[in-house]
């Protein structure tokens, strides 16, 4: 008898986690198994299986009913309430061209929005925020979002203080370099292994738990200082000091006051590689406010024990010690401080510019090694337009129109936005205080959304185009150490096309088809982008040979150790800072006049946090960090998100001494709310978390913690959002 496996053909697909092998029989996909050279898969790969022809699976183009019979209408109060009519791409190509037209023609290409986080795709081609942003320039440009939600106030904030020189590599060093010269790591924040899952382009190898084993053979010492014991690996045997979320920059400027106190820090690099000391100083000893940011200070606001403060301020002074700070606290109010006070204390700490030692930001997010060469990604053009909104400032931006802003350093006012075309990423999982992203998400004429699948965001437009997966289509992935083929695996689903093949389709009806396209097709652009790499790259086999054998190893050199010319040679190592220097007290920023950022880092209580007089009717702070299960929202009708479900609910997890008192039990479905708005969740009780401080993830259709989040800036420096600044109350949801 024959095997009935023999027919199947096993296509090489790459995802945001991982390299994978697509089982496919008969046309249909059968499984998505992790390449054998990934000696550390992430499991969110086997949950695409029964995602791709799922329920929830766009299959035909979409237009809400009433935008369908009466045209667009500002203030339309219906999205989210209608049925949707299945039309032609004809009708569909008809219906956002004229939309486009019409907005361009009595408002003009700034009254049009390019909505897209990037997510969509690993892929160097069908990458569809750079498909998005190639056709709207091309069309006369559109108003973008600078920075992200997800390091939106750490990406305003470094320049000031240490220039670009670490921002776009924030993850150095590397574990390897940790083993080999790193004597203790302080994580804030932890380490959190689900992290490392992910990598924008893919990735081929997960070494990370490779890295981890090597540290502990080295003897790295690690501290996880947050209000989650488990949110770094077990293997690393972490001491566990638990501190109030919100608390950490009263922390750092502890730790610095023993440093200097105790004169421990390293005064010759200080006065050497950095500027502003002074006025940090008198701020951490209390000389220029009156309060003295000793350790008694922050233990009061920490929950945590002078003592141990001190023992860590010694410890740091005495030993090669990396401080790592996860991207999750400086989505907070007032999150550049954690940033800046980051960056100062590794400066004091003696190991700022050694290798294995100083800061570093969203650690273990991905690799520290890169390619020797730039991998070429899709054009995107120049952008005509000068508007911008920060990106978490949307539904300011559309509820407000003309209404003034600050965004570092400058007065802004907000765009009248008519039109909003959103390709990759959903804005109702990123965005917070969704209650009042649904009425600002009324005001526009048109809202267009293409996506492979119901989001809320495609349940709240007006025309929903479906679009391919990653299995639907051929793309070149760039990863760690990897040139990848992505492999078209299946036929697209329904009538499911490719972003550019979409944006392809809507140029020509606005006539510019041909500089669009440039006589290309999917084929055409993957071997053009690989050849504008291997002309950078010349060991590079050619095309043929590349997409016939999926992978070319790339050559990873290692990044030289940040700072480590400044600490060598001030003078001849400038920084990208005003002064060339660290900025310990930046007098640009203190040029801002802002009260809510000043020029130096500083200890500002968070609005919403635990020791705000706010906890007294919401006593619970609410951690919505990234899930371990998918990536974001993605796939979260997926076979490894849905196993994480508790009661059918995403799992939320609290203390057994806030359970108790609400009578909670795990399995029991809970009710998460404050004055903002409320949301339903599975219960899981564990000692890992301290008591005061629940934790959900981001990304569920059936247990969004933006229901409660709040939707304002972090400081008027980067208008980043604050949603990890949220008090909650939780009680059980009666059988």
């Amino acid at each position: 008898m024959a095997d009935p496996l023999s027919t199947d053909k096993l296509i090489p697909t790459v995802a945001h986690w991982g390299a994978y092998l697509a089982r496919v029989r008969d046309g249909r996909l059968i499984a998505l198994e992790p390449h054998p050279l990934d000696p550390d898969p992430s499991p969110i790969g086997r949950g695409i299986v029964n995602a791709i022809t799922s329920e929830a699976r766009i299959s035909e183009p979409m237009i809400r009913k009433s935008w369908l019979d009466h045209g667009p209408r500002a203030g339309d109060n219906a999205r989210g309430q209608e049925p949707f009519v299945a039309v032609s791409w004809d009708r569909a190509f008809e219906l956002v061209a004229n939309a486009l037209n019409d907005v361009r023609a009595r408002h003009g290409n700034a009254a049009i929005f390019g909505g897209s986080y990037g997510w969509a795709s690993a892929g160097r081609f069908h990458h569809a925020q750079s498909q998005l942003r190639r056709f709207l320039n091309l069309a006369g440009g559109y108003t973008t979002a600078v920075n992200s939600y997800s390091k939106g106030a750490l990406e305003v904030i470094l320049p000031h203080v240490v220039g670009d020189s670490v921002r776009d590599r924030p993850d150095t060093p590397g574990w390897l370099e940790i083993a080999a010269n790193t004597k203790r790591v302080i994580a804030f924040g932890g380490l959190p292994p689900k992290n490392a899952q992910v990598f924008a382009g893919g990735m081929l190898k997960h070494d990370a738990a490779e890295g981890m084993d090597a540290c502990r053979r080295a003897g790295v010492k690690f501290v996880n200082l947050g209000p989650q014991r488990d949110d770094i690996a077990a293997k690393l045997d972490a001491q566990w000091l638990p501190v109030r979320p919100g608390s950490d920059a009263a922390v750092m400027l502890a730790l610095a006051h023993v440093l200097i106190t105790e004169k421990l820090a390293d005064f010759e690099f200080v006065s050497r590689a950095c500027i502003g000391y002074d006025a940090f100083r008198a701020y951490v000893l209390g000389e220029s406010d009156g309060v003295a940011k000793s350790p008694t200070w922050a233990a009061a606001l920490a929950g945590l024990p002078a003592s141990d403060i001190v023992a860590l301020a010694r410890q740091i002074a005495a030993q090669r010690t990396l401080m790592t700070v996860q991207w999750s606290l400086q989505r907070a109010d007032h999150g550049e401080q954690v940033c800046w006070l980051a960056v100062a204390l590794a400066a004091l700490s003696g190991s700022m510019g050694r290798a294995g030692g100083g800061v570093g930001f969203g650690f273990p997010r991905a690799p520290g090694a890169t390619p020797p060469f730039r991998i070429s990604a899709l054009p995107q053009g120049t952008n005509p337009v000068r508007e911008f909104i920060p990106v978490a400032r949307l539904s300011d931006a559309l509820l407000g129109p003309g209404a003034p802003y600050d965004y570092d350093g400058e007065q802004r006012s907000y765009p009248d936005l008519r039109l909003i075309y959103w390709a990759g990423g959903n804005p109702f999982h990123h965005h917070q205080d969704l209650n009042r992203m649904r009425r600002a998400w009324q005001r526009p004429e048109t809202i267009v959304i293409q996506d492979a699948f119901w989001t809320e965001a495609a349940r709240h437009a007006d025309v929903v185009l479906p679009v391919t997966t990653t299995l639907e289509r051929n793309d070149i992935a760039s990863g760690p150490g990897a040139l990848m083929a992505s492999h078209c695996a299946i036929a697209p689903v329904g009538a499911a096309r490719s972003d550019h093949d979409i944006f392809a389709a809507l140029a020509a009806r606005l006539g510019f088809a041909n500089a669009f396209t440039e006589g290309r097709d999917e084929m055409g652009w993957i071997r053009w982008l690989y050849d504008q790499a291997r002309t950078a790259g010349p060991t590079l086999p050619p095309f043929e040979q590349f997409w016939r054998q999926g992978i070319v190893d790339l050559p990873a050199v290692l990044p030289p150790t940040p700072f480590a010319g400044l600490r060598e040679n001030p003078g001849r190592h400038l920084l990208l800072t005003p002064s060339g220097k660290i900025e310990l007290f930046s007098a640009r920023i203190a040029s801002f006049n802002y009260d809510d950022c000043p020029g130096h880092g500083a200890w500002i209580a968070p609005r919403e946090w635990l020791g705000a007089d706010a906890a007294k009717r919401h006593p619970i702070h609410l951690i919505s960090n990234q899930p371990r299960a998918r990536l974001h929202g993605q796939f979260d009708q997926g076979l490894a998100s849905q196993a994480s479900k508790i009661a059918g609910r995403e799992p939320l997890r609290l203390h057994p001494h806030d359970a108790t008192a609400r009578g909670i039990k795990t399995g029991d479905v809970v009710r998460v709310f404050n004055d903002r708005g409320s949301f339903l969740a599975g219960a899981v009780l564990t000692e890992a978390i301290m008591p005061g401080v629940a934790q959900i993830s981001t990304g569920a259709a059936d247990g969004n913690p933006n229901m409660v989040t709040r939707d304002a800036g972090s400081s008027k420096l980067s208008q980043a959002t604050s949603a990890m600044s949220t008090l909650v109350e939780i009680e059980k949801v009666s059988s």
